[in-house]
């Protein structure tokens, strides 16, 4: 259906520029809080800056993205958007907690001296975070096309 109908296409890499300022605005925000916060709280960072996502993410996906979605209520779109962004955040959590130890002992491996001025631990969470956001991406645009934004045709 995606790639068949130049509909659906055009929704599509609308959606992946969303995602490319989601993907902006969330490790922006993560390396932010990363300065602020201990080492140790990189999973706090992390959820941190998923929110400043899911915010920017709602806002361009249902004024720009869906922009005929209208049927439902912004009330109900947000909350459904929520919803599906919050499974995405267990997942992304999820993948956090089992990734972030082995990529950053990856990075150690890899790359003994490091790559210019980043740490092998700045290497490993930034991997990590790549991971989990291209996999919660597609959660997100398939959930939220069926559900959240069933009522375009």
């Amino acid at each position: 259906m995606i790639f068949t109908e130049p509909t659906e296409r055009g929704r599509f890499m609308r959606f992946a520029v969303v995602g490319v300022i989601g993907f902006i605005v969330d490790f922006g925000v993560f390396n932010l809080m990363r300065l602020i916060l201990t080492p140790q709280r990189a999973l706090l960072a992390s959820v941190i800056s998923f929110v400043a996502a899911i915010i920017s993410n709602f806002l361009w996906n249902r004024y720009w993205t869906y922009p005929d979605s209208r049927s439902k209520a912004v009330s109900r779109q947000a909350v459904q958007f929520v919803v599906v962004s919050v499974i995405g955040l267990g997942i992304r959590a999820l993948l956090f907690y089992l990734l972030e130890e082995p990529l950053i002992h990856l990075a150690t491996l890899a790359l003994p001296g490091g790559v210019f001025f980043f740490s092998h631990e700045f290497l490993g969470h930034n991997a990590t975070l790549v991971i989990a956001v291209l996999i919660v991406m597609m959660w997100n645009f398939y959930a939220n096309r069926y559900w959240t934004y069933n009522d375009v045709s």
